[in-house]
């Protein structure tokens, strides 16, 4: 198993669990998000993550095709 598979599986256990709280998936998602967002500042320099971040929010469409540079 991959780190990001573990990670998916911690995330759908973590809804799970949320909604037998009684907690809404979209606010669950939030909390859980801000949640990496401050442990991982632990780790990383707000920089570093804020670039994560802006890539990962600039990748969301499944649809689109992407050209990637090469170095």
């Amino acid at each position: 198993m991959s780190v990001y598979e573990w990670a998916r599986q911690e995330v759908r256990k973590s809804l799970d669990t949320a909604q037998e709280e009684g907690f809404e998936p979209g606010l669950s998602l939030r909390a859980l998000l801000s949640a990496v967002v401050q442990e991982s500042r632990r780790v990383r320099s707000a920089e570093d993550l804020a670039d994560e971040l802006q890539f990962l929010a600039e990748n969301l469409d499944d649809t689109q095709d992407y050209a990637f540079m090469r170095p």
